[in-house]
């Protein structure tokens, strides 16, 4: 396991790191995730395992420090994640970025243009989300952050089911609100926006149950790539291993093949 200082406080970021060839691949969590436990297996696939691969976990999740003073934006999270690509040596690297985790590598291009040549995203956020009470990140934002550290997270930990809090229970309670909040009020601009400002190859994989992205011809007309994954939730790399191992190796040889 490795680590980097990323807040003027020195709290660090973690990440389990696969040795291999460059240019480096940077695996991003969704909210309540893990970076290990999501993308272990997909980066030891044989389709893309052999090259230095980091599975970060975002600063105040999985083994990552958990702040109380972090605002937990989008941005912020970017910044930390650029500070800790930078500290582990890399000019550059292919981000893959599951749901929220997808919201933030979008940013991380967007503010950090010269570390990104290329974007996958998993099933990814892209516009700000209106907070209902039900599982997941919606209904966590229809507390109010004293509410969840008082005994909304009880409350959410009965609606997420074990599979899931067995990872978002490592999560700092501040990290966890806070993050749901920023990631559904969204970005300035929208992460779609900057999306689809982006020069880099972008391929985004979502469940083909679930129909194209909303704008997928927008998406298109940005030189965007889009692929439906068979057999597969929210959760690709974990559903249809296969597929989610292969859709995102093309996707990354996109950029070899055209130079």
């Amino acid at each position: 396991m490795r680590h980097a200082p990323v807040t003027p406080n020195g709290d660090l970021i973690r990440w389990v790191e696969l040795p291999g060839a460059e240019p480096a691949r940077l695996y991003l969590h969704g909210l309540g995730a893990t970076s290990p436990v999501y993308f272990a297996a997909a980066a030891a696939h044989p389709l893309l395992a052999g090259r230095r691969s980091l599975l970060m976990d975002l600063l105040g999740f999985g083994i990552s420090d958990r702040p109380v003073d972090f605002p937990y934006t989008l941005e912020s999270h970017a910044d930390a994640v650029a500070a800790a690509v930078r500290a582990a040596g890399l000019e550059r690297v292919e981000v893959i970025g599951h749901s929220m985790g997808g919201g933030v590598a979008i940013v991380l291009a967007h503010r950090h243009p010269e570390l990104v040549t290329d974007l996958v995203l998993v099933d990814a956020t892209l516009d700000p989300v209106e907070p209902t009470r039900t599982p997941g990140g919606s209904g966590i934002a229809t507390f109010t952050e004293e509410e969840f550290l008082a005994g909304g997270r009880a409350q959410v930990e009965e609606w997420v089911g074990r599979f899931w809090w067995s990872t978002m229970r490592l999560a700092g309670p501040e990290a966890l609100y806070r993050s749901v909040v920023h990631r559904m009020r969204g970005t300035v601009p929208t992460m779609r926006e900057m999306l689809l400002d982006l020069e880099i190859p972008r391929t985004l994989l979502y469940p083909e149950a679930d129909g194209e992205p909303d704008g997928a011809d927008r998406l298109r007309e940005s030189g965007a790539e889009l692929v439906a994954v068979p057999d597969s939730g929210h959760n690709i790399m974990f559903d249809n291993p296969e597929d989610f191992a292969r859709s995102t190796a093309r996707a990354l040889a996109r950029r070899a093949t055209a130079a």
